[in-house]
């Protein structure tokens, strides 16, 4: 997953709530997209019990949105997926 992918989904007009799971099996829910800063190289997720993790993009496996979908682009590498 890229950076682009989680930017896209804390964008989403209307936003949907979704799940970032890691490639060691932690799933970190999002709630509202102010729970999530944005890097350059780097995604942070805050918790509301004021909990934070710092991420590598590349260890994000998937987001899974409210409705049980997974990002299609994440999944299969489809056009909004990018380098980097």
């Amino acid at each position: 997953m890229d950076i682009a992918g989680v930017r896209a989904a804390l964008h989403a007009q209307p936003f949907t709530a979704f799940t970032i799971r890691l490639a060691d099996g932690r799933a970190l829910h999002v709630p509202h997209p102010d729970f999530v800063a944005v890097t350059p190289r780097r995604v942070i997720v805050g918790t509301i019990d004021d909990t934070w993790s710092v991420l590598e993009p590349l260890l994000i496996v998937s987001l899974e949105h409210a409705a049980g979908t997974q990002d299609a682009d994440a999944r299969d590498g489809g056009p909004g997926r990018m380098a980097g």
